[in-house]
C-alpha cells in the first residue's frame, strides 16, 4: 500500500529537472454557489504553493484556472477547453453532481482525471475521478442516526432540485420511514431560487421535529435567514426547536448568514475546528492568506486534499501520464487536516471520519461527535444496506 504523506515521501531517480504539471481548476468563483466555489479554488492554490516550495526539486504545479460562472454549459466549455484544447490530463474541480456528471464523458474520452473535492450524494464510480468529499455513509447516514438518537423523526426536506438533493432526500426519507419517523414535507427549487417564503412559513406552522436541507448557495442563505426571521416571529426558538440540518453547510456560507448563523447542525468529515497539528497548521495558513473567505471548510479541505495526492502520485509515477497516476494514487494514504485518509483501491473514494457539529456564531463549528475510525467509502450504500461494514449502522436503506 503506498503511504502519502503531507511532507512528501516520493521521489524517482534520474529525472534532471522537476516534473512540470498544469492542472485545471474548474471552479464557479461566480454565479450562485460562488462562495463555496472561491474556497475551493482557494484550497488548490495553497496546496499548489506548498507543493511547489516543498517540492521544487521534484515537481513543479501551474494552475489553469476556468470559471464556468455556475452554468452547466460553462463546465462543458471549461471540460473542452482545459482538455480537448490545452491537452490537460488532470482536472481538479466541480461542486454540484450535476456539473460532475456532465463534464465525466469528456474526461472519458480524453483519458483524463477529474479530482473531484465534494461530498456527494453517491451511486457512482468512475475509473477517470479520484473522489476527496465525503460519500453518503460518511455524511447523510451519521446525520440521520444523530437524529434519531435526539428522537428527531419528524422532518421537512427542503432541497435544490437537482440530483445531489433528490438523493440524500431519498437516503433520509427511508432511514425515517424504517424507524417509525415522518416526512412532514418536501420541497425542491431551482438552484439560485431565493424566493422561499412560501415554503418558510409552511415549515414553520408545521413546528416539525428538524428541517434538513439540501439547498445550495444563494438559496441556502436566503432559506436559513429568512426560517430564522419567521420562527423568532412566531415566537418560536428556531434553533432548539427544528434546527436546521445539512450535509453541505460550511465555513463557507456562515459569514454570510448574519444573525442566523448559529445552531445548525452539519454532517461533515472537516471542520475548521478540530484538534490535529496538521489542522492548526493549515489553518494558520489558511487565515494569513484566504481569510477573507471565512474560516477553512470542508470543500475547502477537500481540495486541498486532492491536490497534494495529485502530485505525491505523480511523483511516484514519474509523469503526469494518466493510467500511472491513476494505479499510483490506489491505497495512498495522507496526513491531512482531517486526519489520516486513505484512498480506496476499488472505489476511488477516500476513509474519513464522519463527524457532527454544530455551527457558532464565530463562523465555526463545535464537533458534537466524532467517529473514532475512519469508515471504508462505500458509495452505493451497499455494506449498509447488507448490514455489512459499517458497524456503526442500525439503519436499513434500500439501494
Amino acid at each position: 500500500m503506498t503511504r502519502i504523506g503531507s511532507a512528501g515521501l516520493f521521489a524517482f531517480e534520474g529525472l534532471m529537472r522537476p516534473l512540470k504539471i498544469r492542472i485545471g481548476l474548474l471552479f464557479s468563483e461566480s454565479g450562485s454557489y460562488s462562495a463555496v466555489s472561491r474556497a475551493m479554488s482557494a484550497g488548490a492554490r495553497l496546496a499548489i504553493a506548498e507543493i511547489n516550495n516543498r517540492h521544487a526539486d521534484e515537481i513543479q504545479l501551474e494552475q489553469v484556472p476556468f470559471d464556468p460562472k455556475g452554468n452547466l454549459r460553462g463546465y462543458v466549455e471549461g471540460a473542452q477547453y482545459l482538455l480537448g484544447e490545452l491537452g490537460l490530463k488532470h482536472v481538479v474541480g466541480c461542486y454540484t453532481s450535476s456539473s460532475r456528471k456532465e463534464v465525466l464523458p469528456y474526461f472519458e474520452k480524453h483519458d483524463a482525471m477529474l479530482w473531484y473535492p465534494s461530498h456527494y450524494e453517491g451511486f457512482e464510480t468512475a475509473e477517470n475521478v479520484v473522489y476527496t468529499g465525503a460519500a453518503p455513509n460518511q455524511h447523510i447516514l451519521p446525520l440521520a442516526r444523530h437524529l434519531l438518537r435526539e428522537d428527531r423523526r419528524r422532518g421537512w426536506l427542503v432541497g435544490s432540485n437537482y440530483i445531489w438533493a433528490w438523493e440524500n432526500n431519498r437516503i433520509l426519507r427511508e432511514a425515517l420511514t424504517n424507524t417509525q419517523g415522518e416526512v412532514v414535507g418536501e420541497r425542491y427549487f431551482p438552484v439560485g431560487e431565493t424566493d422561499l417564503s412560501d415554503v418558510v412559513k409552511q415549515i414553520v406552522a408545521d413546528v416539525p421535529d428538524f428541517v434538513f436541507t439540501t439547498l445550495i448557495g444563494s438559496s441556502l442563505v436566503s432559506f436559513i435567514r429568512e426560517l430564522r426571521a419567521e420562527a423568532e416571529a412566531a415566537g418560536i426558538d428556531q434553533t432548539r426547536k427544528f434546527p436546521v440540518c445539512s450535509c453541505s453547510l460550511s465555513e463557507a456560507e456562515l459569514p454570510f448568514l448574519g444573525n442566523a448563523s448559529d445552531g445548525h447542525l452539519s454532517s461533515s468529515v472537516y471542520f475548521s475546528s478540530i484538534l490535529t497539528s496538521e489542522n492548526k497548521r493549515f489553518t494558520s495558513a489558511w487565515d494569513a492568506k484566504f481569510g477573507q473567505f471565512g474560516r477553512a471548510s470542508a470543500d475547502a479541505e477537500a481540495t486541498y486534499l486532492g491536490v497534494h495526492l495529485l502530485a505525491e502520485a505523480a511523483m511516484r509515477a514519474g509523469s503526469d501520464a494518466f493510467e500511472p497516476v491513476r494505479e499510483a494514487v490506489r491505497g495512498a494514504r495522507f496526513s491531512g487536516p482531517q486526519g489520516d485518509i486513505r484512498v480506496d483501491e476499488d472505489n476511488l473514494h477516500c476513509w474519513m471520519r464522519p463527524r457532527i457539529g454544530r455551527s457558532r456564531p464565530d463562523g465555526t463549528f463545535d464537533v458534537l461527535f466524532e467517529n473514532p475510525v475512519s469508515i471504508r467509502p462505500d458509495p452505493y450504500l451497499t455494506w449498509t444496506s447488507e448490514g455489512g461494514e459499517d458497524q456503526n449502522t442500525d439503519l436499513k436503506v434500500v439501494t
